[in-house]
Formats: structure tokens, C-alpha cells, sequence
């Protein structure tokens, strides 16, 4: 046998020890390149000794969408299933790293508390399925809109059943992988974009605006109007220039109407509204509107210890104070003894006070021959 002559102190081998050669190992993700679709399998280039394969046992449940891009020339990531098996091959899953590659896309999701758009493509008698990647997420009906579950017959599973291919708008709230857990929440999304858009509406309002509104609530201080995204607060002594006794004596749910807004809390983010303000407030022109002397019917609303209070009875329903003195010829200890809440009775106006906002009523002077002369200047223009 001839021996080889390494005179030249060169190997003809050594080339390869200047290689850096990758040897892949079982359920590592590598970067790749696919180099040939052939028998519903597909060659990749991992930048081992040779391409691997993604067997057509998987890419057989590939849908549509991924076989559309999984195409000759495109950069994709890989998890090594098995580095060699009885053939020599690598055998290679793209789903598996897109999956490893998804639950890491839903712990950030968590951790981020970021709102993702996904796709309804199930359902079961707990909640919606949704795809989250090559994963599958659960929308328990605890979280999800309350109107999704509405049905004609109370039917949950049919009106989602219904709504199979609707986009969805939710955040991841549970991330168990090794129970293969992905729970996520319409509702927790749903709140985040509800106050995202009443950030956006309340930046936009200006004081002294006047806007259309509903009534969406009422209490016993005022009334709930919401405007576009954001609810004011019309309180009861803003309802109307007439006195009102609660809110439900004008407005009811559901009830369309207009407001002036008065008064903005950034900070709080409360709005405060005004309807009697789009009125013409009859103090302005309340001596055109009645005179010193004047006879009017009215009705008792309350009693103090120093008087009563009465309510014109006419479109203004001004209210005025019957001082104590004012209520009979003789000496009164309690307003109670003459009047009560309810009465309907004939008051002379005796003072009027546009600056102070004040009425002054009689029922002692009603019958008063200081006033007789005007009393049938009255009679005889009716």
C-alpha cells in the first residue's frame, strides 16, 4: 500500500474541522428556510448536515391560511421533534413552534395586560373557543358581552353558535401551560375600551357646550344623563326654574334631552349639566310677570317655625315665604295651627325681590282694604 504524502503538513480532511458543524437536539426551536415541497412534505434548512422534514402526517391538518405561506424561500421557525430517526432524518414541526412561540406571545399578553382581536371558531355549553395563534383560547360566559349570549329562547350555545367567525375583542386573564390552560375576558377588554372612549369624550367637552343626552339613571339628588360616553350629573336644583320635589316628577329613564354643561372635574372625571339653564330664568323679568298686591292661588308645600311656604300655582310655579305674621289677624304659635302641606289657598304678593330671588306672600292681607282699590281695578279688566 502506497501511504499518502503529507509532506506539506496538510490533511486533505482538515478542511472540515474549520466547519462549524450544528447537530440538532430533540425540542430545540430553530430558525429555517424552506427549500422544497415535495409528497406533502416540506424540506427546510436548519443549517444541519442535511435538510429536515415536516412529515405530511402534520402538514395534512394544516388549514388554508398556513399552507398559503408556507412556501419555497420563506423564513419560518421549527422545533426539532426528533434529530434522527430510523431513516436518518431530522424530523422537524412547524405547529409545535408556533405554539411554543404562541404561549409566550400569552404570557406577555398577561403580563402586558395588552387587549388582542381574535376569532371566534367554537363554542361549548361554558363559553366561546377563540384562536389565539396555532393555540386555543377560552372565553368562559362569565366573560364574555352579555349581549353575545342573548338568545329569543334563552339559548346561550345557539347565539354563539350564531356568532362562529366574529372577530373579538379580549385579554388573556390565566396562562396555564402545562394544563394547557388559556383562559381570556371580552368583559376585562370591554371596560378597558369603554374608558379609553370616555378619556376621549370627556377631553372633548367644554364648558358652558350645550349636548344631547339620555337619562340612564335616577336618585333622589338629581338626575344621570350620559352624553356621548360620559354621564353628568344634573342635580335637582339644575332640573328646572320650577320647584320639584324629586326627579322622577320630570324626567324618566330612557328620557332624551338637552343639557348645558356647568361645571368639569378633570381629575374626578365628573361633569356637572344643567337643563333649566336652556330656559329663560323668570327672576329676569319677574316684575313683568306679577306686582306687589296681586292676588294668586297657591298651595302650602312646607312648614317652618317661622312660616309657611307656598307654590304659585301658574307656568312659573315661583315659591314664596308666608312669614308667621302672615297668616292670620290674630297672634299664630305654630304655622301648623293655619295651614298644612297640601292646602290650596289665595295669597296676596306683598314683596317682591328680584336680587335676593324672593317672594313674599300674605293670607292675612288677602281680604286687606289696603289693597281694595287695586283689587277692583283687577275686577274690571277681566
Amino acid at each position: 500500500m502506497i501511504e499518502p504524502d503529507y509532506s506539506d503538513g496538510e490533511h486533505p480532511m482538515n478542511f472540515l474541522l474549520d466547519e462549524e458543524v450544528y447537530f440538532p437536539s430533540a425540542g430545540e426551536i430553530r430558525p429555517g428556510r424552506i427549500v422544497a415541497l415535495r409528497n406533502n412534505e416540506i424540506l427546510v434548512d436548519i443549517g444541519a448536515k442535511s435538510e429536515g422534514i415536516i412529515p405530511s402526517q402534520e402538514t395534512a391538518g394544516y388549514d388554508s391560511t398556513t399552507r398559503a405561506m408556507l412556501q419555497e424561500g420563506e423564513e419560518i421557525l421549527v422545533m426539532v421533534e426528533n434529530p434522527e430517526d430510523n431513516n436518518g432524518n431530522t424530523i422537524l414541526s412547524f405547529r409545535k413552534a408556533a405554539e411554543e412561540r404562541d404561549w409566550q406571545i400569552a404570557d406577555e399578553l398577561l403580563a402586558s395586560q395588552e387587549a388582542l382581536e381574535t376569532e371566534i371558531v367554537g363554542f361549548n355549553k361554558g363559553g366561546a373557543i377563540v384562536s389565539v395563534g396555532q393555540l386555543r383560547g377560552f372565553v368562559p360566559n362569565s366573560q364574555l358581552r352579555r349581549d353575545r349570549l342573548q338568545d329569543q329562547d334563552g339559548d346561550k350555545q345557539r347565539a354563539l353558535q350564531g356568532q362562529i367567525g366574529e372577530q373579538i375583542i379580549a385579554k388573556v386573564i390565566e396562562v396555564d401551560r402545562p394544563r394547557n390552560r388559556l383562559i381570556l375576558s371580552e368583559q376585562a377588554a370591554s371596560r378597558e375600551i369603554r374608558q379609553a372612549k370616555k378619556n376621549e369624550v370627556f377631553s372633548s367637552i367644554i364648558e358652558g357646550n350645550v349636548y344631547d343626552g339620555q337619562v340612564v339613571n335616577l336618585a333622589d339628588f338629581g338626575a344621570f344623563i350620559d352624553i356621548g360616553g360620559v354621564e353628568g350629573l344634573v342635580h335637582l336644583s339644575e332640573m328646572s326654574w320650577k320647584r320639584i320635589q324629586k326627579p322622577s316628577d320630570m324626567l324618566q329613564r330612557g328620557d332624551q334631552v338637552k343639557v348645558q354643561v356647568i361645571g368639569i372635574d378633570q381629575e374626578r372625571q365628573r361633569v356637572a349639566l344643567s337643563m333649566k339653564r336652556l330656559e329663560s330664568d323668570p327672576w329676569t323679568r319677574i316684575e313683568e310677570l306679577y306686582r306687589e298686591g296681586q292676588l294668586v292661588e297657591a298651595e302650602i308645600t312646607r312648614l317652618t317655625k317661622f312660616g309657611a311656604f307656598a307654590r304659585v300655582n301658574d307656568d312659573y310655579q315661583l315659591e314664596g315665604l308666608i312669614h308667621i305674621s302672615e297668616l292670620a289677624e290674630d297672634r299664630v304659635e305654630q304655622a301648623r295651627d293655619i295651614v298644612k302641606p297640601g292646602d290650596k289657598i289665595t295669597v296676596r304678593i306683598i314683596r317682591l325681590d328680584p336680587k335676593q330671588r324672593q317672594v313674599g306672600l300674605s293670607l292675612r292681607q288677602v281680604s286687606s282694604d289696603k289693597y281694595i282699590e287695586d283689587d277692583l281695578a283687577m275686577l274690571n279688566t277681566m
